[in-house]
């Protein structure tokens, strides 16, 4: 990811350098500047920075207080100090930081800081929880075999079980319908009958039986639709004509 960071240091040819050497690096995107730490906690607070690159001796508040305070923040911004002086480093790790560059910085020695605060931020990043149901085991035959959700147009209940219309064929789960209508709704199943629910991306036109009933037409079959899903259907085929997803199968 590109990053949005926050140069701060009281001597203005520094802080022009460092602001320089960030705004070279092409891991970043963004760079703000501020001339003290009071004004660089007023401009955290007030904005969304992914680091703040750090002088330590400063005037008033300095460097090392500036870190303090913002490690109090529910989302507090990486922070890499630049200093002339070694003695800080110790306390520098102790507070946090994700790095200590001496002046006058390297390019390179940079470029690992800001690889460092990349990977502090990916590690930080919440994870999406695998999808467990994208596809599903059918037992036949002694055998064990993998459908796959994407596959699936449309799903039939058949008592505690379920049947599975798929492009490899149909195929029965033991689950109850209305279970897999709550793993699969996110991925655009819908109900649309007691007995039936469709994937939206399958439809591809609304029919009418022999006595007047509605019907979703899909390449493996019509599915019935009940006068009170029929409404619900309509939006969502709508909805998806309009995003594009109609196309997807």
């Amino acid at each position: 990811m590109t990053l949005a960071v926050l140069a701060v240091d009281d001597v203005p040819p520094a802080l022009t350098e460092l602001s320089r050497l960030l705004s070279a690096s092409p891991e970043v995107s963004e760079v703000s500047t501020a001339g003290d730490a009071l004004s660089a906690l007023r401009m955290i607070q007030n904005g969304r920075y992914d680091a703040i690159f750090l002088d330590i001796s400063m005037p008033g508040l300095d460097g090392l207080e500036l870190a303090r305070l913002l490690a109090r923040l529910t989302e507090p911004p990486a922070v890499v100090f630049v200093t002339a002086y070694e003695q800080h480093a110790v306390a520098a790790f102790g507070i946090g930081a994700v790095d200590y560059l001496l002046k006058p910085v390297r390019a390179e020695r940079l470029a690992e800081a800001l690889a460092r605060v990349n990977r502090l931020l990916a590690r930080q990043a919440p994870q999406e929880a695998p999808d467990t149901m994208a596809a599903l085991p059918v037992e036949a035959e002694g055998r064990t075999r993998y459908i796959r959700r994407t596959e699936v147009h449309y799903v039939e209940a058949h008592g505690d079980y379920v049947r599975l219309h798929a492009t490899s064929g149909v195929h029965v789960v033991r689950m109850p319908i209305s279970r897999l209508e709550e793993y699969w709704a996110a991925a655009g199943f819908i109900r649309v009958h007691r007995s039936f629910l469709v994937a939206i991306d399958s439809v591809r036109e609304l029919r009418s039986d022999s006595v007047g009933g509605l019907l979703a037409h899909t390449e493996l079959g019509d599915v019935p639709v009940s006068r009170r899903h029929a409404r619900d259907l309509r939006e969502k085929l709508l909805l998806a004509a309009k995003s594009g997803r109609l196309d997807r199968r």
